[in-house]
């Protein structure tokens, strides 16, 4: 079993920060790409960012200059830190990595269950 956990999610004024964490626990060898998703209300989920093991990032067109991830590959935790909110950043906000338990396995998709970001006045 492989656990994701979130934090760092709550509610921010317009042009404000948050950070969001998601540390991966469990059976894991090793862990290839890592992302954050979101998904608004009434919306699909889109992603966000994108961050490979050896620290190639990607980017949604709506987030860049804005937001950054990064990674602690030691500690299997990857981080959001998002700059310069804006209202239409509000959804929640889901950690994905793909791991493999062990050599010679295929990475395996896991989600982690979300953390609310609200960016409001």
């Amino acid at each position: 079993q492989v656990q994701l956990v979130e934090s760092g999610g709550g509610l921010v004024q317009p042009g404000g920060s948050l950070r969001l964490s998601c540390a991966a626990s469990g059976t894991i060898f090793s862990i290839s790409r890592m992302a954050w998703y979101r998904q608004a209300p009434g919306k699909d989920r889109e992603l966000v960012a994108s961050i490979t093991s050896d620290g190639s990032t990607a980017y949604a067109d709506s987030v860049k200059g804005r937001f950054t991830i990064s990674r602690d590959n030691a500690k299997n935790t990857v981080f959001l830190q998002m700059n310069s909110l804006k209202p239409e950043d509000t959804a929640v906000y889901h950690c994905n990595a793909a791991v493999r338990k062990a050599p010679g396995l295929w990475p395996v998709d896991n989600w982690g269950q979300g953390t609310q970001v609200t960016v409001s006045s």
